[in-house]
């Protein structure tokens, strides 16, 4: 299993939310390029990147930042967070990001998923952010009609190979995630999916490594010193 250590960026600041509230924000550092070099100090390979009020907004107000990340991580990394077109699709895979993660747009605009998937293949992932069974949308803030799993059929019927999934109500509350969540998206899908929100502890980790899900995004813990990323690394392995 591949561990993503997450970094969320508002205001060119490395943040988190709790349970995705704006306004329950908490910065954990002024230079989020520096939060990349330690990733890699600590043996991590890949990392997750959101632009949070790309998110909101539809915007790419952090590009700067997140290609500083890039360069001072050197890691494989995934970005999202207002990717609602092709020419942002094209603007962060030509400037060197690994993977684009769509998130509102695979929901509200039919056939955008479909064509970049198309034309990037496996450098493009679909965010599925689920908040009680349905389709969370626009940085978390709407909730959308359409249910968590028919929307992740959806997408491996147009050739989605890699799926985030979020159960937002774990996210940032250092309660754990969702273990049965994550089997039952195994059990029904092929693509590879990834445990993001409430990955909380060494313990979390080695569930979900032992269930061979593909990856696992550690955000808060990292910060607040509940998981140990270097151990977090070992254990996935």
């Amino acid at each position: 299993m591949l561990i993503y250590p997450a970094i969320d960026i508002f205001n060119g600041k490395a943040v988190r939310l709790y349970k995705g509230d704006y306004n329950q924000m908490t910065v954990y550092s002024e230079n989020p390029p520096e939060i990349a070099e330690e990733f890699k100090k600590q043996g991590a390979t890949h990392m997750h990147i959101v632009d949070l009020e790309g998110a909101k907004n539809g915007t790419t107000p952090n590009f700067e930042t997140v290609l500083a990340i890039k360069k001072a991580g050197g890691l494989f990394c995934e970005v999202g967070g207002g990717i609602r077109d092709m020419e942002t699709v094209d603007k962060y895979i030509s400037a060197g990001l690994d993977r684009v993660i769509l998130g509102t747009a695979a929901v509200k605009s039919e056939g955008f998923a479909e064509k970049a998937v198309k034309k990037y293949g496996d450098k493009i992932a679909v965010g599925i952010d689920i908040k009680d069974g349905f389709v969370a949308i626009k940085g978390w803030t709407e909730k959308s009609e359409i249910t968590a799993f028919h929307f992740a059929e959806q997408m491996q019927n147009i050739g989605v190979k890699t799926l985030i999934c979020t159960d937002i109500s774990k996210d940032g509350a250092m309660k754990g995630t969702n273990h049965e969540l994550y089997k039952e998206l195994m059990e029904k899908f092929s693509m590879q999916i990834i445990a993001s929100g409430g990955v909380s502890s060494i313990d979390d980790v080695k569930k979900l490594a032992q269930r061979n899900t593909y990856g696992a995004i550690i955000g808060k813990a990292y910060y607040t010193g509940d998981i140990n990323l270097k151990e977090a690394i070992e254990v996935a392995k």
